[in-house]
């Protein structure tokens, strides 16, 4: 199949940013549409506005869009499927109709070209600012810890800096949930629900919430709040809650690999608590912890 010349792709997202603009709004998607739909009309996808890809003054690259399309004709040559090993689209549902584009905008300008009807698909559920301005005014602690799913809480044999794992779900869960906690997060998580901190984890992937807290759930632990798609976001949209979060929360603790940073949110002041993991990440992490609370109480 040979590429279509002819569409103004210029035009068709700006027509859509249009068309949409006012009026829809994302919608959660239900289990089994996340779990069931893998496949969506090219024409049922629409542009995300917030996505570089639709703002005029940068665009999209169409040489990247040349090299999705002669990539996904060479699949087709060979293998006969257009998106072999071709990893699906991010979409969330929309209101009033279809599914907004959360990450692959030229890989689906690419099929759009090729006039391909559907293109393989992600959908997810992401927590917005509205639900994450309603989560921070709901909350009954002034503490919180931010914490990274996939450098810290998710075990990741390849990161050098993580020991071992907490044990795999049993089946049939473990053949949905690919990930697996990092040995003693659970325990961890009790510690600070114990010392009156709202825990927050973000991922710069586009991981669905419901995803993310039912995973939780079968490690018998709660979170907070869940950020995801991270990387996109960083230019918009926390600059409206930051206020919010100075607030409510006295102090924020940011736990990584190598230290808890604990934060004056007031002052801005700061202090770097080492993590030594000779005798384990986590029982390092919660004597510090413990620690805190102990120098809170003098």
């Amino acid at each position: 199949m040979e590429a279509d010349d002819t569409f103004d792709l210029t035009k068709y997202v700006a027509d859509d940013i249009a068309k949409y603009s006012g009026i829809s709004m994302p919608v959660k998607a239900g289990l089994l549409q996340r779990l069931l739909i893998k496949k969506l009309p090219c024409k049922k996808l629409h542009m995300n506005p917030d996505d570089e890809f639709t703002h005029p003054e940068v665009g999209p690259s169409f040489r990247v869009i040349s090299e999705y399309t002669q990539k996904f004709v060479h699949n087709y040559e060979v293998t006969g499927n257009y998106f072999f090993q071709q990893e699906p689209l991010i979409v969330e549902k929309l209101y009033p109709d279809g599914y907004r584009i959360l990450n692959g905008h030229h890989r689906w300008a690419a099929a759009f070209k090729l006039k391909k009807k559907k293109i393989n698909v992600n959908i997810v559920n992401m927590t917005h600012e509205a639900e994450i301005k309603e989560i921070i005014r709901n909350s009954k602690h002034d503490k919180r810890v931010t914490m990274d799913l996939d450098e810290v809480v998710f075990f990741n044999e390849n990161n050098t800096a993580q020991d071992k794992a907490e044990k795999s779900l049993g089946f049939p869960f473990n053949r949905f949930y690919k990930e697996r906690l990092r040995l003693g997060i659970p325990a961890l998580f009790r510690i600070l629900e114990r010392n009156g901190y709202d825990i927050w984890v973000f991922s710069a992937k586009y991981y669905s919430n419901d995803y993310i807290k039912a995973l939780f759930h079968k490690y018998h632990v709660n979170v907070t709040g869940i950020v995801t798609g991270t990387e996109k976001r960083k230019d918009k949209g926390k600059g409206n809650y930051d206020n919010l979060l100075k607030e409510k929360y006295k102090k924020t603790l940011h736990i990584d690999n190598d230290l808890v940073l604990q934060i004056d949110t007031a002052t801005g002041n700061f202090h770097e608590h080492n993590i030594d993991s000779s005798s384990g990440w986590s029982k390092a992490v919660i004597k510090i912890i413990e620690e805190m609370a102990k120098s809170e109480e003098q």
